[in-house]
């Protein structure tokens, strides 16, 4: 069985301890990590779906560890953007360190360019739960036109894949040396694109999950003259873990980690501001307010961190929980009528609207259960 993961939600804390957890082992480099002994079926668990955790490959949890490592150098106000977000792990990491160190004094912004994997990334974040995240689906060009705004850019780029082959036969299947070619293309100019939105003194962390030199450290070297950069040494942290170091970066290899292949890398920005930083709602970013009215005004109010539990609470039983994400009509008959937010051993998981012999379900569509949970 191949390894699997998750990586805890520290601000969402269900009434008990997870049993997921059991004889699960930490993540070396993720405070919240765990690799679990089995896995289960994360359909099935209500507090996945309420954002309590977060299904995310170990080695994957790396980038998040260098993001950490250049964030020491930054203060409150920080402007984070991870440009290819989809499907969230990752943003999900950055916004809980960046709120563990500032509260909520920090942005960032989640992009992702593929419209449908866009849907799947806001879905992710809003059950997260973090108001200070703003997901937007635009080409990194696009950044540019805010100057130099951002202190810290983390892009995971499209790569050539080799680090999943053990997960994932289609990758190997597709795999070739014009693919590799390709990819180094792409994502030169991709950061070419972004990088004019990253401030002089910020800082890029670059990863991929492949294993080619062409488009890791050279890469990095290539930006290094290129672009106007100075490449951040990796450090040894984890030799027993199986983590290796490269030229300018650290490598994780499926089989010598218990996750997946990943390689991770980070620069700081040399070349000075091109342009003056333009006037732009991003800048003016503050956590979004939900006032209180007769209907919830947003169904993602009960799914954030800053739910104020102003609508009254229903405590629902576990088959009852998975009906509710099922989308299923549920009949409430002892509870009051109107607006209600639904919870599972504490946590909530969204709102109904009890009319007396039934309620109307008013989970979105796009995040039912499809499997049969009865």
């Amino acid at each position: 069985m191949l390894p699997v993961s998750v990586r805890l939600n520290p601000f969402k804390t269900p009434s008990s301890s997870l049993p997921i957890l059991e004889g699960a082992q930490r993540v070396p480099w993720s405070e919240y990590g765990y690799i679990l002994r089995e896995r289960p079926v994360f359909t099935l668990h209500p507090l996945f779906h309420a954002g309590c955790y977060y299904v995310q490959d170990s080695s994957a949890m790396y980038v998040g560890h260098v993001f950490r490592k250049a964030l020491e150098q930054f203060g409150p106000g920080v402007r984070v953007l991870d440009l290819c977000a989809a499907p969230g792990g990752k943003t999900t990491d950055l916004s809980a360190s960046l709120r563990e160190r500032f509260g909520d004094d920090f942005t960032l912004v989640s992009n992702e360019v593929m419209k449908d994997r866009a849907s799947v990334l806001r879905d992710n974040i809003a059950r997260w739960g973090d108001p200070n995240v703003l997901a937007t689906s635009v080409d990194p060009k696009a950044f540019a036109s805010l100057g130099a705004y951002f202190d810290i850019i983390v892009c995971d780029a499209p790569c050539s894949g080799e680090g999943m082959f053990r997960k994932d036969p289609r990758a190997r299947k597709e795999w070739s040396e014009d693919v590799v070619k390709l990819c180094a293309a792409r994502q030169k100019r991709i950061l070419s694109d972004v990088w004019p939105s990253l401030k002089s003194g910020g800082v890029m962390v670059y990863s991929t999950c492949t294993y080619e030199r062409c488009e890791n450290d050279e890469i990095l070297l290539w930006a290094s003259e290129s672009l106007g950069a100075e490449i951040l040494a990796p450090q040894d942290e984890f030799p027993q873990s199986g983590v290796a170091l490269t030229e300018c970066g650290s490598l994780l290899r499926a089989g010598e980690v218990p996750g997946e292949g990943q390689w991770v890398g980070a620069m700081r920005k040399t070349a000075e501001d091109s342009r003056a930083r333009k006037a732009a709602g991003l800048q003016t970013l503050s956590p979004r307010r939900f006032p209180l009215e007769s209907k919830p005004t947003d169904p993602d109010w009960a799914l954030s961190i800053k739910y104020s539990h102003e609508y009254p609470e229903v405590e629902l039983d576990k088959k009852t929980a998975l009906r509710y994400l099922h989308r299923d009509s549920l009949q409430l008959p002892d509870a009051p009528l109107g607006y209600l937010a639904v919870t599972y051993r504490g946590v909530p998981l969204g709102f109904v609207k009890n009319l007396g012999r039934r309620c109307n379900n008013l989970l979105p569509m796009s995040r039912r259960i499809l499997m049969d949970v009865e």
